[in-house]
């Protein structure tokens, strides 16, 4: 185990080779690890999923797969039915559950959309409906659009050229779920488990949307500037015990940019991770998770579930979102997860 992953554990899996050009496509890459966008495409594919991708002002570039127009509250609101009954069967379980839904990049960073661009009423209002709704049940969800908009203004939210929010937004959310953690009851586990974090550095490359466009837009766009945590060793970590929190969720929550490690030094406990790509969904995510002998040997005393807004009107059934052996009826979903978790 590396240094930077002592005080979480990480598990991830590659997709299988994508043989069409569809959405689900573009939603997997949209999900990958930075810098490793392009290996989820076949090389025939790249002309087409440039043509999803919105150059804004400012050099800034935007999804183009995740629509602005069309909210889809109805299924969203019906995504969150599914959580509800999901986490009530981790609850009895005796497992807490934090809900993070990471906002569309549009939403977080709409000056730079191009001109005459504009989330519908339906789509800015999305976002505090679906959460207007998980507080009717009693659902927990981090309201991400604050954490992200107290971000420091010299900051960048999003990366520029990428799908992913940044670094400070990862680290802003994470904060917000450690309050909520703390909030419900005391942890368990051991004081001085938590991830050190290391100072702020920067990293120039090309963003996953920008390895997107045609060589000659790309070159235009030019490189980012990642801003990200240096990796600190805590030495005797190792050896502190199994997660009391597990984190699980897509690259918006890998370790490059710091929301486990934030989240285990706000709460100064130790905490895991699993990941998957996005072309896998939230749904079979949680299930690799409860399905494995990690969970069987020791269960943690919270789940952090991570989504993408963009996708939360996806249940598992979405055939053509998930990749084949992610799709499944929602009854067998939770079929799967109460055997996995009694």
């Amino acid at each position: 185990m590396t240094d930077s992953s002592r005080s979480f554990i990480q598990a991830s899996a590659q997709p299988e080779p994508l043989n069409d050009v569809r959405r689900r496509l573009l939603l997997a890459l949209a999900a990958a690890p930075l810098g490793g966008a392009l290996s989820l495409l076949p090389r025939r594919a790249f002309a087409a999923a440039s043509t999803s991708v919105i150059e804004g002002r400012n050099l800034w570039l935007y999804p183009g797969w995740e629509s602005l127009t069309d909210d889809a509250t109805p299924a969203c609101l019906k995504a969150v039915d599914l959580i509800r009954q999901a986490t009530d069967k981790l609850s009895a379980r005796g497992i807490r559950s934090v809900i993070v839904i990471a906002p569309l990049k549009a939403r977080s960073c709409p000056e730079n959309l191009p001109d005459g661009t504009a989330l519908s009423a339906g789509v800015a209002g999305r976002y505090a409906a679906i959460r207007t709704h998980a507080d009717s049940l009693g659902l927990q969800i981090v309201d991400g659009d604050a954490a992200i908009a107290a971000v420091d203004p010299a900051q960048e939210k999003y990366i520029r050229a990428d799908y992913h929010w940044s670094g400070h937004s990862a680290e802003a959310v994470a904060a917000r779920v450690a309050e909520r953690l703390v909030s419900a009851g005391p942890l368990k586990g051991a004081a001085g488990a938590g991830s050190r974090l290391g100072a702020w550095n920067e990293e120039v490359r090309y963003g996953d949307l920008a390895a997107l466009l045609p060589p000659e837009r790309k070159k235009a766009v030019g490189k980012d500037h990642f801003i990200v945590r240096t990796v600190v060793a805590s030495p005797g970590l190792v050896d502190s015990g199994p997660p009391v929190v597990q984190v699980v969720g897509n690259s918006m929550v890998q370790p490059y940019l710091g929301f486990p490690q934030k989240l285990s030094n706000a709460i100064d406990r130790q905490v895991g991770l699993t990941w998957t790509f996005g072309d896998t969904g939230p749904w079979k995510t949680l299930l690799n998770y409860l399905e494995s002998p990690e969970f069987k040997a020791n269960p943690p005393q919270a789940i952090v579930w991570q989504f993408n807004e963009g996708q939360m009107m996806n249940l598992p059934s979405a055939a053509g979102q998930w990749d084949a052996a992610s799709v499944m009826a929602d009854d067998a979903f939770l079929a799967r997860l109460s055997k996995a978790v009694a």
